[in-house]
């Protein structure tokens, strides 16, 4: 399914090469799956297979009557039986593991029994059919992925046929550069599509290693391996994004929970033992940002914890670190500071900010909210980071939040919104004066001053520096918003809805008030203070 053929024609060594089996058996098969002689199918088909792997090997072909060049994998002689014994075997090993050592709380029997079903599914090139059809179809409108077509007319339970791809393996740094790629910008593309397939749609790739992953000469990822596949639970997928959230807040109680909904965890087992040992090996870890962690260390130190506690790792789950592992593999192999973590956050702030579901809502309230405060930095560094995923769209950005505000259960939501009103309205109209007093000449600040230090507000350095610092943010946030994609003031409207409500209007009066009142109680303390003079 991949480009072999070098510069001259040469054949390239296949980086996951395996002893193949005879062409005649591999023709005969086609022959015998396929219904009809190999020259009435084909105008051409390589005299040698161009790549073997465990289950089957690889042809490069022409069909006779459309023309087109396929591939054509066929599947190795024998196999169901060689892997029934296999498992046997090793699921015997398992169900020992599961008696008699303690430290293992993960159903290991559970877990064989996930990967032989995987793998007994990839022995019926049909079903794999049916995987690259549906993986198609959810991912393949993407600009920079490719997945090829599947012949149907020439495919059975143990013959595949599907488009040719042209491209190099991701194992092939130095082929990849020299058609002017860069093996980042590809492994880039390969975290932002597994994201998607873990997170939106549920339906994943869990075995992206290198000889399944192609660099296309238009800088495309091409997938071209779709035997291996499974799914995240819906419940699972907004429980993976809130637990990143929770990371990021240093939420422990809430990671702690967040186990219950992955399905590490039953409804019966207490978590309050284990938020102490996520602490302690968090707040190691992260000695200054999650995206700064790399994924593997993330993992391994998970695991140490996971074995402390009566963790069961569910199947789905296992994949997904076998998945994602394996990308950070080929990330590091082509730059050792790459982090995984960091690659992964625009995709994270763009779900946070536009997805309607009430997990993610609720996430995206706890994380912008603390102790009756809005974070403005977070929602500033979320649009910021959003705004690098190329599906962000500033018109989502906010609407599942504003739009809780005037629903019934907002109403906790409307107080805080109130209240952050008086800092905001106070921050931009002080914020200006302060401003405007600050690029006085200097003859004008001791009129307007009075001679006092402090100037007209009677506000400490401090207290200045933190409203001017709270203005430029909320400027910056505006000009963000502003900028991006589709973006419309409107969006806003519910913010002006709350305030207009009739249970704000008292307080938007008191706030109005209040800053009027705050701002006359300093002027006025100014007319009437007399200049300081110095002893003589």
């Amino acid at each position: 399914m991949e480009e072999v053929l070098g510069k001259h024609g040469e054949e390239t060594p296949s980086f996951d090469a395996l002893p193949t089996f005879a062409n005649a058996e591999a023709f005969a098969c086609i022959e015998k799956e396929l219904g009809f002689p190999l020259e009435d199918i084909y105008s051409s088909i390589s005299p040698d297979p161009i790549a073997a792997a465990s289950l089957g090997q690889v042809y490069k072909a022409q069909l006779k009557y459309s023309g087109q060049t396929v591939a054509v994998k066929v599947q190795r002689p024998g196999i169901e039986d060689s892997i029934g014994l296999d498992f046997y075997l090793i699921r015997g090993l398992a169900s020992f593991i599961n008696k008699y050592v303690d430290i293992v709380t993960t159903d290991v029997v559970a877990l064989v029994d996930e990967f032989a079903i995987r793998v007994y599914q990839e022995l019926n090139y049909v079903q794999e059919g049916k995987n690259a059809r549906r993986f198609k179809k959810l991912y393949a409108d993407k600009q920079d992925v490719l997945v090829p077509d599947i012949f149907w007319d020439y495919t059975s339970g143990k013959v595949l046929t599907m488009e040719w791809v042209h491209g190099v393996k991701l194992s092939e740094q130095v082929a990849i550069e020299r058609q002017g790629l860069k093996l980042l910008d590809l492994v880039n593309i390969g975290i932002q599509c597994s994201l998607r397939q873990l997170l939106e749609y549920g339906y994943f790739h869990a075995d992206p290693h290198p000889g399944n992953l192609l660099a296309t000469p238009e800088g495309k990822l091409a997938f071209i391996d779709f035997g291996m596949m499974s799914e995240t639970p819906e419940e699972a997928r907004f429980a993976i994004i809130g637990h990143v959230v929770h990371m990021v807040n240093r939420d422990y109680e809430a990671m702690a929970r967040d186990y219950y909904a992955l399905d590490f965890l039953t409804p019966d087992v207490d978590v309050s033992p284990i938020v102490p040992v996520l602490q302690e090996f968090f707040d190691d870890a992260l000695t200054s940002t999650v995206s700064e962690l790399n994924f593997k260390t993330l993992v391994d130190g998970l695991g140490a914890v996971f074995y402390q506690y009566p963790f069961n790792v569910p199947a789905y789950y296992a994949l997904i670190l076998k998945s994602l592992t394996v990308l950070e593999g080929l990330a590091l192999y082509a730059d050792p500071d790459f982090k995984v973590l960091a690659a992964a956050y625009p995709y994270f702030a763009k779900r946070l900010l536009t997805d309607p579901n009430p997990y993610l809502r609720d996430a995206l309230i706890e994380l912008l909210f603390k102790d009756g405060k809005f974070r403005w930095n977070r929602l500033e560094n979320l649009l910021v980071q959003g705004r690098k995923d190329r599906d962000f769209s500033a018109q989502d950005a906010l609407q599942p939040v504003l739009k809780l505000l005037l629903g019934p259960d907002g109403e906790e939501l409307r107080v805080l919104v109130i209240k952050e009103a008086v800092r905001v309205t106070e921050a931009m109209v002080l914020g200006s004066a302060i401003d405007t007093y600050h690029s006085l000449p200097d003859f004008l600040k001791t009129l307007v001053g009075n001679g006092n230090s402090a100037g007209p507000f009677m506000m400490r350095a401090a207290e200045q520096q933190s409203m001017m610092e709270l203005r430029g943010r909320i400027l910056r946030i505006w000009e963000l918003l502003q900028s991006s994609r589709n973006f419309d003031p409107s969006i806003l409207l519910p913010i002006l809805q709350t305030l207009q409500q009739s249970e704000a209007r008292d307080l938007g009066g008191r706030v109005l008030g209040g800053i009027t009142q705050r701002l006359a109680a300093r002027l006025l303390q100014q007319v009437l203070q007399a200049p300081s003079t110095e002893p003589m």
